[in-house]
């Protein structure tokens, strides 16, 4: 592990959403004031929205905090239900829990709750998480819930937080009476590169780091430019940068760490369409280029090249030639450089008269 290494008391690209470590990009700020703001003023339905990795869930732990000492929160993320279900969660999360499961009567008993509180002086705020999971029937079930409300105030306030299917699912025609009551809508976006620098080095600091920098510019830029400025995808680059520079003793991260560690992240070479040959392991040279099958026995056991340096097959001055990522150049020359060896075998074994020249190549 490599906290020691870095002088650090705990885990500064964790996984779970601890509101000790947000970062508070301008968008995020704004989000947080929106929610704020619609709390403070009893708008009823906030909704903040915005791709996953984004730091939802964060932000919300986060406003939940703040209103700890004065009301009543429930924080719901178990949106793949039915209405008695998200009701039974629901009070589940007030501490009261309901055997019977009879809908009218934990209907009645959260209005119990919700009066309680009221009298108590106490806001109640309901967070919703993941809320795009959430059936038709039952978002029309948390709107039903709204209206527990006296002449003056609401008695509740919902957050509706999830991802960009939570409003597409808001603008059909039959959550038109939701839509309506939701008063305030935030979102949040990507962060910049000198947000991503920022981020990076506020979580190194909350989570006790006190030395020079860690990364260089030129890492610092790779990193923004792959994760594309979302908050989770900077968390696994960096935990996966840091453990690889301390396995080989490098205090400070270059970009050779950083594009090593892309370079290992890189799932398509785990998918079936992945070119490893074509020996029964996925599609060869030949399928993944476009090859005329004619051609292909010898461009899968050579992926040969003509004379001008043209992978053969493959049409001249680059039309439709296939763009490669540095990742998947490297994985094709090394699959290149195996085949050209096969090929070796083979033209061996037919110079030794192990195999007749008129079997082809393969």
């Amino acid at each position: 592990m490599f906290l020691s290494y870095y002088g650090l008391r705990e885990q500064p690209f964790g996984v779970t959403p601890d509101p000790r470590f947000l970062y508070l990009s301008p968008a995020h700020r704004e989000a947080l004031a929106s929610m704020v703001y619609g709390i403070e003023a009893g708008r009823g339905f906030i909704s903040l929205i915005a791709p996953p990795g984004m730091g939802k869930s964060t932000l919300l732990f986060h406003l939940l905090e703040k209103f700890r000492s004065s009301a009543r929160t429930a924080f719901l993320f178990q949106t793949q239900c039915n209405s008695r279900e998200f009701m039974r969660f629901l009070l589940g999360e007030l501490g009261y829990e309901c055997d019977d499961h009879d809908f009218v009567r934990m209907h009645e008993e959260f209005n119990r709750r919700l009066l309680q509180e009221a009298r108590a002086g106490n806001r109640f705020i309901v967070v919703i998480d993941e809320a795009q999971n959430l059936e038709p029937s039952v978002l029309e079930t948390v709107r039903l819930l709204s209206d527990f409300e006296t002449p003056r105030a609401k008695l509740m306030q919902i957050i509706l937080a999830g991802q960009p299917e939570l409003a597409d699912k808001l603008v059909r025609p039959g959550m038109i009476q939701l839509r309506q009551r939701v008063s305030l809508m935030a979102g949040l976006k990507p962060l910049s590169f000198d947000e991503t620098n920022s981020y990076i080095h506020h979580r190194l600091h909350v989570a006790g780091y006190s030395g020079g920098p860690i990364l260089t510019p030129d890492a610092l830029m790779r990193i923004s430019e792959f994760t594309a400025g979302i908050p989770r995808n900077i968390n696994n680059l960096c935990f996966n940068c840091l453990s690889l520079a301390c396995a080989l003793q490098k205090r400070v991260i270059d970009s050779g760490i950083v594009d090593e560690v892309i370079a290992d992240l890189d799932i398509t070479r785990h998918t079936s369409q992945f070119p490893h040959g074509s020996a029964g392991y996925g599609p060869g040279v030949a399928e993944i280029f476009g090859v005329d099958p004619v051609a292909a026995p010898l461009v899968d056991a050579v992926g040969s090249t003509s004379s001008n340096g043209r992978v053969a097959g493959l049409p001249a001055n680059g039309q439709n030639r296939p763009s490669l990522s540095p990742t998947e150049a490297k994985a094709y020359m090394q699959q290149i450089a195996s085949q050209l060896q096969g090929f070796s075998r083979v033209v061996s074994d037919i110079a030794a008269g192990r195999r007749s020249p008129d079997t082809g190549i393969g």
